[in-house]
C-alpha cells in the first residue's frame, strides 16, 4: 500500500509566503509550478520520484509536463531548495527535508523514511580527510518497516 499524499492545492497567504520565501532564499524565481512541486514535497515527505509528483499535480495544474517537473527539480537541487536521494535502484527520489538525516527503505513495500538522530548531526562538520573538501553525506539504511516487519514475523 503506497504512503498517503496530501492533495490540497489551495493555499493560505501564509503557506504562499512560506514557500516563496524558501524560494527566494534559494535564488530562485517563484512561478506557479515551482511552488506547486516545491509545495508538493513540503507536504509530502515519502520521498517522490519525478512521476510521482507530475501523477498528482497534473490534474490540477494542467499546464504542468513531466519535462516541467524535471527541469524544476533539477533546479530547486541545483540551488539547494531539495536534495536528490538515490537510495533507490530505478528512481531518483526527491526530499524537501534540508536538516541532517538519514533514510531508510523498506525491502518490501519500497516505503523511504526519515530517520533523525543527534548522532548524524556531527558527521556535517566531522573532518575525514584534511586533503578532502566534503560538500554532502548520505546515509542509506533498508530493512523491513514496521508494517511490513509484522508480516514477516
Amino acid at each position: 500500500m503506497p504512503e498517503q499524499i496530501h492533495n490540497n492545492y489551495t493555499y493560505s497567504l501564509m503557506e504562499l509566503a512560506k514557500i516563496k520565501e524558501r524560494l527566494s532564499i534559494h535564488n530562485i524565481r517563484p512561478s506557479l509550478h515551482r511552488i506547486a512541486i516545491l509545495d508538493f514535497l513540503l507536504e509530502n515527505p515519502i520521498h517522490p520520484t519525478v512521476d510521482m509528483i507530475y501523477n498528482e499535480l497534473y490534474h490540477s495544474i494542467p499546464t504542468l509536463s513531466k519535462t516541467t517537473v524535471y527541469n524544476t527539480l533539477k533546479l530547486l537541487e541545483e540551488n539547494g531548495a531539495v536534495q536528490s536521494i538515490q537510495i533507490d535502484d530505478k528512481f531518483i527520489r526527491y526530499d524537501a527535508n534540508l536538516s541532517v538525516h538519514a533514510h531508510f527503505k523498506c525491502k518490501e513495500c519500497g516505503c523511504i523514511r526519515d530517520l533523525f538522530s543527534d548522532n548524524l548531526a556531527h558527521l556535517k562538520n566531522m573532518t575525514i580527510n584534511p586533503q578532502l573538501m566534503i560538500s554532502e553525506c548520505q546515509i542509506y539504511y533498508k530493512g523491513y518497516c514496521e508494517r511490513c516487519k509484522k508480516k514477516i514475523n
